[in-house]
């Protein structure tokens, strides 16, 4: 991709799955890379297997002092910020009528109020230097209902519109967009799906299988680089034609 080469990125929940994977794409691609994640022996692991990561940097999105602390950490080894992967996220399978005030807050706390408040710093920063790239990580239950995921799909259409939203605020100086995954294979979906589900799932798709992390990663380059300079205030869906037949609707 044109105009990566020696670009400051930083991912949030970099030290797995889609995080992990987008972070060794942007290596690829000559930039700079911190990644955020509050999984402190995930991190280490993560600087052993890409030894060219600037530093992995602990911290919990949810905590708006956790957040600031980490970017003040970004600005003393990089002086600044060019692309935000605005990735971390987590998700709890249970009925409706099961979830507890303290799932729900969890989930929103880590899935909006956490993408806000990376999103708000970086913007920050970029405003201050020469702009930039927000990309924030929606998904296909931020677009249609989805059987036992009520806050999940509710925080990330939250992100939907609030990236959104940033694009009509912060431009022309930053892009905002948002990535839209339908089912990726992550050890959060291994976690949740058993086999038996997962094939159920792929069997319904177009395409006749699930999303990769590296899938994902390539458009999270895409809309990072030059290539994408008249992009912003846009929803990507990648999802292998799931949404095209309402599949997402489906128990």
């Amino acid at each position: 991709m044109r105009g990566l080469t020696g670009k400051r990125v930083l991912i949030t929940g970099g030290a797995g799955g889609i995080g992990t994977a987008t972070a060794a794409r942007f290596l690829d691609e000559g930039a700079r890379v911190i990644i955020l994640d509050r999984d402190r022996d995930a991190c280490q692991l993560i600087e052993q297997q890409l030894l060219a990561l600037e530093r992995s940097i602990v911290c919990d999105v949810s905590s708006p002092d956790s957040v600031k602390q980490a970017f003040e950490q970004l600005h003393e080894r990089m002086g600044g910020l060019d692309i935000l992967i605005n990735n971390a996220g987590i998700s709890i399978r249970h009925r409706f009528m099961d979830i507890t005030p303290e799932e729900w807050k969890r989930v929103i706390d880590i899935n909006l109020n956490g993408v806000f408040f990376v999103a708000q710093q970086a913007a920050l920063s970029m405003l201050a230097g020469d702009g930039g790239v927000i990309i924030n990580m929606g998904s296909t239950n931020g677009l249609a209902g989805y059987h036992y995921y009520s806050d999940y799909n509710a925080s990330k259409s939250g992100v939907i519109e609030l990236s959104r939203s940033m694009a009509l605020e912060l431009g022309p100086t930053i892009r905002v967009n948002a990535v839209c995954p339908g089912f990726i294979m992550t050890p959060m979906q291994e976690a949740e799906y058993t086999p038996e589900m997962q094939k159920a799932f792929y069997d319904k798709l177009p395409l006749k299988r699930l999303g990769s992390p590296d899938d994902v990663a390539s458009l999270f380059a895409f809309l990072a680089s030059d290539e994408a300079t008249w992009i912003t205030g846009q929803c990507f869906v990648i999802d292998g034609g799931e949404l095209a037949g309402g599949l997402a609707s489906q128990a």
